[in-house]
């Protein structure tokens, strides 16, 4: 499912440093309940490894999720949909904010098989519309998330984290969540509006 670093460190050196990774992560956020980075350590079990879920359109998550799971020695699962959401930015978009409005949940390409084997789940995804996917509520529903503790990862285009978190912890009421990361990221509705506005406006492109 994931593949380990090609690098082996001692086990010392490996745990400070994924100690010092996942400490970085927890910042204050709402609507979560908080835990602290050492707890979230423990939560991994001796010697055990986190798993590190993630669905990226763009490929801006995956980048970080590539991260989490380099660092952390973790195995890395990519969510993904049947029908794979289409190319265009906001022909996503328009299709996500349908499936929310009908309260779909897009059946998963494939699922985890050894979910059991892990206590800590990151759990990556851009915010749409101000809020999750509906591919993430797919993934949380599919699964059972008893006595897992979930950190969050997300990349949003300015408009902070609307109402994800709520969505995460509604769909996976049996888990924990943790403060997790979440930066803004490429704006890719901002890019392509300046592209076409500049293509509309060059006399070279016509």
């Amino acid at each position: 499912m994931g593949t380990k670093p090609s690098t082996m460190m001692p086990y010392t050196a490996k745990t400070t440093r994924r100690e010092m990774l996942v400490s970085s992560l927890f910042v204050p956020l709402a609507a979560v309940n908080a835990i602290s980075a050492a707890s979230a350590n423990a939560e991994f079990g001796a010697g055990g490894k986190p798993l590190v879920a993630y669905f990226s359109r763009s490929g801006n998550t995956r980048t970080i999720a590539a991260l989490l799971s380099r660092d952390l020695d973790g195995d890395l699962f990519e969510i993904e949909s049947v029908t794979p959401y289409p190319a265009d930015y906001f022909a996503t978009v328009d299709q996500a904010t349908r499936e929310r409005e009908r309260d779909f949940l897009p059946p998963l390409k494939a699922s985890i098989s050894n979910l059991s084997s892990y206590n800590t789940v990151f759990l990556g995804f851009p915010i749409w519309g101000a809020s999750a996917p509906p591919i993430i509520r797919s993934f949380l529903a599919n699964q059972d998330f008893s006595r897992k503790t979930i950190i969050p990862f997300n990349l949003h285009g300015g408009y902070g984290l609307g109402n994800s978190r709520e969505i995460i912890i509604n769909a996976a009421p049996q888990a924990s969540f943790a403060p997790g990361f979440v930066m803004e990221g490429l704006q890719e509705r901002r890019t392509t509006e300046l592209v076409r506005d500049w293509l509309k406006k060059s006399a070279q492109t016509r």
